[in-house]
């Protein structure tokens, strides 16, 4: 049997590290990108390869799916996940900053699906998810920018589904709540489990999406949250 591999942007530290080292214990190849040099220590780890690189850059982007088919010559999985876009108070955030959510939210999910695809109908199929967050369907005035573009991604995915999900290529998106990767402890009263999440259990969430164990999963956005959001 073919080895499978996935490719991880924002694979470094953190949810993403954590989501390498399980699809690595699944017996999955791995790539990984991020801004510093903890994906190329990482994958090192892993038995990986790993370039450094910003999601919103497009060549960063081009660079890491050029070496995960030079080394693979497939991609199977795909996570994206990119850093916080700007905050602050909603009419007076800079329409460059806006812009800048717009790059970092919207495009990479843009860029990476029209590189991976051909390569998923060819094999006959894989699993891309985009990591957002659990204000996409209840915004929040902390996080304006995230709230509007990353609910935006969720969209994409229906579409996206709609389109290539008759190839068995499925798109679905992953909302976490607040996660002990960032400084949030303060909002661990916000959750129904009154805690903030483990990297590891938003790993496996992922996980989830990324293999073939939700086969028959696509175009959804699965909140981990811990029963921050009250909508039904």
């Amino acid at each position: 049997m073919t080895e499978k591999s996935c490719m991880i942007i924002g694979g470094g530290r953190g949810m993403g590290a954590a989501i390498a080292r399980e699809m690595h214990a699944r017996g999955y190849r791995l790539s990984l990108m991020s801004p510093s040099e903890s994906c190329e220590n990482l994958a090192a780890e892993l038995n990986g390869v790993a370039h450094r690189g910003r999601a919103e850059v497009a060549e960063d982007t081009q660079a890491l799916f050029d070496l995960t088919m030079k080394t693979y010559g497939r991609i199977d999985s795909v996570l994206i996940h990119v850093g916080g876009p700007p905050k602050g108070e909603l009419l007076e955030i800079p329409e460059e900053d806006w812009d800048r959510a717009n790059d970092m939210v919207i495009k990479p999910v843009l860029r990476v699906a029209k590189l991976v695809t051909p390569v998923m109908q060819a094999q006959g199929g894989g699993s891309i998810v985009a990591i957002t967050t659990f204000s996409a369907f209840e915004p929040s005035l902390i996080f304006p920018t995230s709230s509007v573009y990353r609910v935006g991604v969720s969209s994409f995915a229906k579409l996206y589904s709609d389109r290539y999900g008759p190839e068995g290529i499925r798109m679905n998106c992953l909302l976490p709540g607040f996660t002990d990767s960032l400084n949030v402890g303060k909002f661990a009263e916000m959750s129904a489990l009154k805690r903030i999440a483990r990297v590891e259990e938003q790993a496996k969430a992922a996980a989830f999406l990324l293999t073939d164990d939700s086969s028959y999963i696509t175009g959804q956005s699965l909140r981990v949250d811990g029963g921050v959001t009250r909508h039904m």
